[in-house]
């Protein structure tokens, strides 16, 4: 049988709070974070989007790594105190574990290393969950 619609599946709603996140607006929560992780590296981290790397320091060119770094620490740190990044919670979606417990504390560690990698974030499934959400145990909900 095949799904109507992603989540159908996983027992949750079509549309509406507690539906699956479209890709539109998880799209859009990335940039935020990552929009937000390169100001703040930029602030206070050294970092410099217009430097040369054929000019640059060792040093420089290691804080062109600072805003992977800031998102990293953001996308861990929030999703298990607030449920979402900042990206999420504005956009109202947040992420929870498939069997409906505390998302803890592996899970966002896990999803974060595989969405740097960025392949699995690209891999999607009927249920519109990124490879890196699937190995997570976690989806992205309205909500």
């Amino acid at each position: 049988m095949e799904n109507s619609y992603p989540g159908e599946r996983l027992g949750l709603p079509a549309s509406g709070a507690g539906s699956v996140a479209r890709v539109g607006r998880r799209l859009l929560a990335i940039l935020i974070d990552w929009g937000c992780a390169t100001v703040v590296a930029a602030a206070f981290l050294g970092y410099d989007p217009f430097a040369d790397p054929e000019t640059a320091t060792d040093a420089a060119l290691v804080s062109q790594f600072a805003p992977m770094l800031v998102f990293a620490i953001v996308q861990v740190l929030f999703i298990p105190t607030i449920g979402g990044s900042p990206g999420h919670r504005i956009l109202r979606l947040r992420v929870v574990s498939l069997n409906g417990r505390w998302v803890g504390l592996w899970r966002p560690i896990v999803r974060t290393v595989l969405l740097l990698v960025v392949i699995p974030a690209v891999i999607w499934d009927a249920d519109q969950r990124g490879l890196h959400d699937k190995i997570a145990g976690t989806v992205i909900l309205r909500g």
